[in-house]
């Protein structure tokens, strides 16, 4: 008789087990249909992937930040409109090729990464711990150690995943700032010292508008470089930022949108305590959304690369920001 009902009803079912490590969170039908409105020239992500509050938004289940910073990223690259994401912790360190390369290893083909170099080669000044300015820095635009400390690792490491490699030139002194002359040639120096990139682009970022000149743009050109595009308030709105996209043209599209403008140039403590886990946009901002939108859509249609990272301190929330731009860039599609 215990064959028989062995044979009828098979084994005894085991318990379900939970699948271990980070899980992505299954995609809905409305972004994997953005996803595949979008062009393959265009690359939306976040500026890094490691928040807790993303559950339901990226993550099945909730994980400490610490184990979304060690083991996230695959789940993160699941998404079908994440397809970039920034790296930032080489501008507090110097990275190794080693740990680009175990990055490279967990994203899917087509994925691209937009990494800051170390400030020891983009900051004018040595800082304290508290981000303080101590004495100059004898390093500050140095093509050795940019080539050494940022540039090899990261071709190395990261091969064909490469989307940007920024340099984000952090507030000048007011001592530069008087000598502007001398920190155009300084950039325009390091930027011919480099070498040519086999995948992605190089780019510079600026946090003082005084960069924002037609010698920026004839000194980007001339080296081969993109204008990283910030959208931060230290900075003039993006249509202010235009006329340096212009002056490049033709060439790939490189944005970071870092932080909302209502919170002023100084505003980061006050965007994160506001904005707690993330997972809302609590300060949407629909009119850059459909101004970046379009600068995309010319771009990508222009046969050109788009590399935009999102902070959730624009916002309120990366993903969903991403999901809403990947929706005006649709929008705007239908409308042209």
């Amino acid at each position: 008789m215990s064959e028989l009902q062995d044979d009828l009803f098979g084994e005894p079912a085991s318990p379900a087990r939970r699948p271990r490590g980070v899980q992505p969170v299954p995609p809905t039908a409305h972004d994997e249909a953005l996803a595949a409105a979008l062009s393959p020239h265009v690359h939306l992500g976040t500026s890094t992937w490691s928040y807790p509050g993303w559950q339901g938004l990226v993550w099945a289940c909730r994980h400490s930040e610490s184990t979304l910073s060690r083991a996230g990223l695959p789940a993160y690259a699941a998404h079908p409109l994440l397809r970039a994401v920034g790296i930032d912790r080489g501008f507090y360190r110097p990275l190794a090729a080693s740990e680009f390369q175990r990055h490279a290893e967990q994203v899917p083909a087509g994925f691209r990464f937009t990494v800051k170099a170390p400030s020891l080669v983009t900051d004018a000044l040595l800082r304290s711990e508290d981000g303080r300015g101590q004495q100059p820095n004898p390093l500050f635009l140095d093509a050795a150690t940019a080539v050494s400390d940022f540039i090899d690792p990261a071709v190395e490491g990261l091969g064909a995943t490469v989307g940007a490699l920024v340099f984000q030139l952090s507030p000048l002194p007011a001592q530069r700032l008087a000598r502007m002359n001398e920190q155009f040639d300084r950039l325009h120096a390091m930027l011919l010292a480099l070498p040519r990139l086999p995948h992605g682009v190089l780019a510079v970022e600026v946090r003082d508008a005084a960069w924002l000149t037609p010698e920026l743009s004839a000194l980007l050109r001339d080296a081969g470089a993109r204008y990283c595009v910030g959208l931060h308030p230290k900075l003039p709105p993006l249509h202010e930022q235009l006329p340096l996209l212009r002056a490049l043209w033709p060439g790939p599209l490189v944005v970071r949108w870092n932080l909302n403008r209502l919170h002023g140039p100084f505003g980061y403590e006050a965007a994160e305590k506001r904005y707690g886990e993330f997972n809302a946009l609590m300060d949407p901002d629909p009119d850059t959304r459909a101004a970046l939108a379009r600068v995309i859509r010319g771009t990508a249609g222009a046969g050109q690369d788009v590399f935009v990272t999102i902070s959730n301190k624009a916002e309120g929330s990366a993903p969903l920001s991403v999901r809403a731009l990947a929706q005006a860039i649709s929008d705007d599609a239908g409308g042209a």
